[in-house]
């Protein structure tokens, strides 16, 4: 049994926040996989079903992004569900847009979400599929610290519509490799450069 976690921000203002990214890619495995809809519980939205040949339950956690980890938790102990078979899905700064990044365990690196989630669990054990949504512009035009904050829970741009939704398409893609192939074949596929798979 796996756990897709996607995390973000509940409510309308939120959605096309570079922060709500891990919500967009728990609704296009939900929708690819007719699961759904997502029902309350665990103080998230969930829902199971097959994917990619395997069990799994989706959870969209709806406490505020600092307070993913109660929802991701709760489903944790209630589904028995073994750290190497969770998977969190997340917005990340530290990547420039459009580029993944697959891992196993780690730090938080300073992501509240991913922060919540190993205070609850009390490790960092599990798997992640980091989205990178880029840092903003300092006021030399470089990308840097700027407003760290405004940006991620900022929307993205307009023009930026169709490159998001193959973004959000791709990681789909890698939670579905990480599910079918494993961490580290999906990590060779995915942990390339930006806009496709490495070679």
């Amino acid at each position: 049994m796996w756990l897709i976690a996607g995390l973000g921000n509940p409510g309308r203002k939120y959605e096309r926040n570079r922060h709500n990214v891990g919500f967009r890619v728990a609704d296009e495995l939900a929708r690819r996989h007719g699961i759904g809809p997502l029902k309350e519980k665990f103080g998230g939205l969930t829902g199971t079903g097959i994917i990619a040949s395997q069990r799994a339950s989706i959870i969209k956690p709806m406490k505020y992004m600092n307070l993913s980890g109660f929802a991701v938790s709760q489903a944790v102990q209630f589904q028995g569900i073994d750290p190497a078979q969770l998977v969190v899905v997340h917005d990340e700064i530290d990547l420039p847009f459009a580029r993944l990044r697959l891992k196993s365990g780690g730090g938080h690196g300073g992501h509240n979400g991913v922060r919540s989630i190993m205070e609850q669990l009390g490790h960092g054990d599990f798997l992640r599929v980091r989205i990178g949504v880029g840092r903003p512009e300092t006021e030399s035009g470089e990308p840097g610290d700027g407003k760290v904050a405004s940006h991620v829970l900022s929307d993205f741009p307009a023009e930026m519509d169709r490159d998001v939704a193959t973004l959000v398409e791709r990681a789909s893609d890698a939670v579905e490799a990480i599910l079918t192939r494993g961490i580290k074949a999906a990590m060779n596929d995915y942990n390339g450069d930006a806009g496709k798979k490495a070679d």
